[in-house]
């Protein structure tokens, strides 16, 4: 048996070929077809499966975050509360949070909404038999919404909030025929968040509503194929990842050209496990998506934020690296040419990969607690920046990372680094989900702490 895990990006389609023992077979990838009219995107698949040598009856297990991928409006009842929850869970879930509303909604609100563009709505609000009025006012009001089109074709919203109201909500939006998906509290009480059933409703809804949406293929077989957004599949990767781990806990960066995600998997000790100090909980399994922090279509923003985190006083030439960021903004396309260039590009990863994992660490809010990632014991680097240079590349990016004493948060106390040189945390999540394949997923993953 062989297994073929794809990976359906944005820019490039990855692939990942595996014996049933683990063993990785090969790797490619290719440019995605099927975006900005070019094609169709299991075009740039087959590409791949005849790269790999793939065979026919080998078991294929795909995700993708092709076409954008999931697009998530958020809305609660209070910002800093049950809306705060929804972020946090449209993050874990693989999503990128385009918008965020709280309260009541208002004609200008909806307009809000509407103008992002999202993939899918994720309502919440209240505890549970808490305040049930402004979950149903919003209901009515996002039945209405003319957001993405009228009945079946409308967006589709995930109700996780307040359950006692839960089934008079998604009653509500059923008038309109939009497409709606029951899921518990991610709020059940002050302090405690509970994301794992809005985590899976959310992937059923981009299952069946969105990723055959987005005009990618002709041919149903790729919507058939696609289990999950790629990013809630690394994250369930970075879960196996863990518990391969000696019992400790991951950090992973993930610095692309358009952001960076940080992943984390804790295991809460001492006051971290026993008290619920904030409002709204920590997640212990966690991702954070750095929107303006990208080594191509952001550079310019990422020494932007390294001012404002008093990092480019760390710089050996600012105003090179200035020039560069501004030059790569401009042509997303281009690689580094020489040794000037690729020290530059390690530069830039190095501030994102810094800036990202201090915003990941640091409390959401001022009253909060800080991510306790002292006990991290592997640092694990993704990313074509740190998959295309050598030991001394990496160790300048994640070193700086296990040294950012100024940050502002805990650094790991013992933490050894690696990259996931093969790109295979998606492959361990793919596999992860499927009980026979288990095994299989922390072989896989355990090859990313030894490549």
């Amino acid at each position: 048996m062989t297994i073929l895990a794809v990976d359906f990006g944005s820019t490039f389609t990855k692939g990942a070929l595996l014996a049933d023992d683990g063993r990785v077979l090969g790797t490619a990838s290719t440019p995605t077809t099927g975006t900005q009219g070019r094609g169709d995107i299991l075009d740039g698949y087959r590409t791949l499966r005849e790269a790999l040598g793939v065979p026919g009856d080998a078991i294929v297990r795909a995700c993708s975050s092709a076409g954008g991928g999931l697009r998530l409006a958020v809305v609660g009842y209070e910002r800093t509360v049950t809306a705060q929850a929804g972020h946090r869970v449209g993050l874990s879930a693989g999503a990128k949070v385009v918008h965020v509303a709280a309260g009541e909604l208002t004609t200008a609100d909806v307009a809000g909404i509407r103008g992002s563009r999202p993939d899918m709505i994720l309502l919440v609000g209240g505890t549970d038999g808490g305040n049930g009025n402004v979950l149903l006012h919003n209901a009515a009001r996002l039945a209405k919404g003319a957001i993405g089109g009228h009945g079946a074709h409308a967006v589709p919203v995930v109700v996780a909030g307040n359950v006692d109201v839960r089934d008079e909500a998604a009653a509500v939006l059923a008038t309109t025929g939009r497409p709606t998906v029951l899921a518990d509290n991610v709020l059940p009480q002050i302090g405690v968040i509970a994301p794992e059933s809005a985590r899976a409703a959310i992937r059923d809804a981009f299952l069946r509503h969105v990723i055959g949406g987005k005009g990618l293929s002709r041919d149903p077989a790729f919507a058939a194929m696609v289990e999950a957004a790629t990013p809630d599949v690394v994250l369930r990767g970075v879960e196996v990842l863990a518990s391969v781990a000696d019992g400790g806990d991951v950090l992973v960066v993930d610095i692309g050209g358009a952001t960076t995600d940080v992943y984390s998997c804790l295991t809460p000790e001492g006051e971290d496990a026993g008290l619920r100090k904030d409002v709204v909980a920590p997640l212990w399994h966690a991702r954070t998506v750095e929107g303006d922090l990208g080594m191509r279509w952001n550079a310019e923003h990422v020494v932007e934020a390294a001012v404002v985190e008093h990092l480019l006083d760390t710089v050996a030439d600012p105003a090179a690296l200035t020039a560069y960021a501004a030059r790569v903004h401009e042509e997303p396309g281009s690689l580094p040419v020489d040794d000037a260039e690729r020290a530059l590009d390690l530069e830039l990863a190095r501030l994102a990969a810094l800036v990202a994992v201090r915003r990941h660490a640091r409390p959401a809010q001022p009253t909060e607690s800080p991510r306790p990632l002292a006990n991290v014991t592997a640092l694990v680097g993704s990313g074509g920046v740190l998959r295309h240079t050598d030991e001394a590349g990496r160790d300048h990016v994640l070193g700086a990372v296990l040294a950012d004493h100024a940050g502002g948060w805990k650094v790991p106390r013992a933490a050894r680094t690696t990259v996931d040189t093969a790109y295979l945390l998606f492959a361990a999540g793919l596999l992860a989900d499927d009980p026979e394949h288990l095994g299989l997923a922390r072989t896989v993953a355990t090859q990313t702490l030894h490549p």
